[in-house]
């Protein structure tokens, strides 16, 4: 019986019983006062845990306090509930069930002790609305708990765990499937936080995906720290996880919405830039034009001025269409997506490029076999594929014929464009951060504008999708969009 004189005092005013556990056979003794708090003698009950599941405890208590008891009794899991009790008469008492170290007192016992006291109930009071059950909590608030034990090589789950997985009431886990509770991309980050936690002691606390009995992927917050035994080695790890999916899910589209926000701002800022440099430097050529007509006497000179401000008008006026060009492109992005086949697309564009396919000797290979269709604005894929099967032949290697191979695929629920040619490639090295950017060119041909693919860009990201660029120089390019 209990040796700790301190402890026993407060037993007798908290009007308490208690039971003293056992191993070898596993075994309960029962105290006098939990008899008595129910108006049995010791001849009339069986202390065994399964007669007070059967006969003593209420039902709607039974599968918690059952879970409780043997997490507590095999692996030290302390806990607290609240269970109703049936005594003598015939009527249900309420209990604060505790074990050792959910008590308030410090119980210096080998033996594992589970304490029942009284809870006493004004006449007026409902038990079932005045007391918060563990199971409800957890239910509440979407929270399983779990342990591992190394010893003994098994896991074990609250009922909640179960529910939350989607796994049946009688499902017993095992350390063996343990990679398969966690979503494929999550599984690696799972592994290295039980390793840490396992070898070194170091707790966690993460957010991370698990997939359900049913395939079904969800985030949770997962918390777990080490277990030690009396020599301080760890022997399990004990944690919680709750459902957090619909929190982060919300996080994440938050997070995309403010991606696109700063995506949007960036553009709007060059955009801005590009008004002011480019148009500036027109208006200022026209302003000296026009002072040096007025301060030139000679009929002839100012003729020449004169066919001078038409080329700077044409330039500007051409400037003027490009940036319109642009305001449109995010103007129509609301435009109503449709299915567009990849192969008719680059059909109208081949045959509008005709004569100069032909005259350059290209060669076109494509592939749209894997992913034939895209939901998407069709002038905008047309635009594209315009883009990058022209520069491909504009930028051709001087010693062979263009040769571009477009393949569409798709990999997971993204879908990808690839187009890649033989030309003269690209300076990753000098140009990689200027390649999508306004009147960039790389090359030295005449009619390079530098506009083609910062429309490109544009496109694409106007519909919140990415394109990336490979090159080397004299081998050729790839263009990859993501869509």
């Amino acid at each position: 019986m209990l040796q700790n004189e301190l402890f026993n005092n407060v037993i007798q005013d908290f009007n308490a019983g208690y039971w003293e556990l056992y191993d070898g056979p596993e075994r309960e003794v029962w105290s006098e006062k939990f008899y008595d708090s129910l108006g049995y003698t010791k001849n009339e009950l069986e202390p065994k845990i399964d007669y007070f599941l059967e006969h003593l405890i209420h039902q709607e208590d039974v599968e918690l306090f059952r879970d409780n008891f043997f997490s507590y009794r095999r692996n030290a899991i302390n806990f607290k509930q609240h269970i109703k009790i049936l005594d003598k008469k015939g009527n249900y008492k309420l209990f604060r069930c505790a074990t050792n170290d959910e008590l308030p007192v410090n119980i210096k016992s080998k033996i594992s002790l589970v304490f029942f006291i009284e809870i006493k109930l004004e006449p007026e009071q409902d038990i079932t609305k005045d007391n918060f059950y563990y199971k409800e909590t957890a239910q509440m608030t979407a929270t399983g708990s779990w342990y591992v034990d190394f010893q003994e090589r098994k896991s074990f789950w609250d009922f909640e765990t179960r529910r939350i997985l989607e796994y049946a009431d009688d499902y017993i886990p095992s350390l063996k499937d343990s990679a398969n509770y966690y979503a494929e991309d999550s599984r690696q980050q799972a592994a290295d936080l039980f390793f840490n936690c396992a070898m070194v002691g170091t707790p966690f606390n993460t957010e991370i995906k698990m997939v359900t009995a049913n395939k079904r992927e969800f985030w949770v917050r997962a918390i777990g720290k080490p277990v030690y035994n009396e020599n301080k080695e760890i022997i399990g790890i004990r944690g919680v996880f709750q459902d957090i999916d619909e929190i982060k899910k919300k996080e994440l589209s938050l997070q995309k919405s403010i991606d696109i926000i700063a995506s949007q701002n960036s553009r709007l800022f060059n955009f801005a830039h590009i008004v002011s440099h480019n148009l500036r430097s027109h208006t200022s050529n026209l302003s000296l034009l026009v002072q040096l007509i007025e301060d030139i006497d000679d009929p002839k000179e100012k003729i020449g001025l004169v066919k001078e401000i038409k080329q700077i008008s044409y330039s500007l006026n051409t400037t003027i269409e490009h940036l319109n060009e642009i305001v449109a492109i995010h103007t129509n992005k609301d435009q109503e997506k449709k299915p567009v086949k990849f192969q008719d697309a680059f059909n109208l564009v081949a045959s509008g490029i005709g004569q100069m396919i032909s005259m350059s000797k290209t060669k076109i290979k494509t592939d749209f076999k894997e992913l034939n269709t895209i939901n998407y604005i069709p002038a905008y894929l047309e635009s594209i594929l315009l883009n990058l099967i022209t520069n491909a032949i504009k930028y051709k290697h001087e010693n062979r014929d263009p040769v571009i191979k477009i393949k569409s695929y798709s990999k997971g629920s993204k879908a990808y464009l690839k187009v890649t040619d033989n030309g003269r490639g690209i300076d990753m090295k000098l140009f990689k951060d200027k390649i999508f950017g306004m009147y960039k060119t790389f090359h030295y041909n005449k009619d390079a504008v530098g506009i083609g693919l910062f429309l490109t860009k544009n496109q694409v990201e106007s519909l919140d999708g990415k394109i990336t660029v490979e090159s080397e120089v004299d081998k050729g390019t790839t263009f990859i969009i993501e869509f």
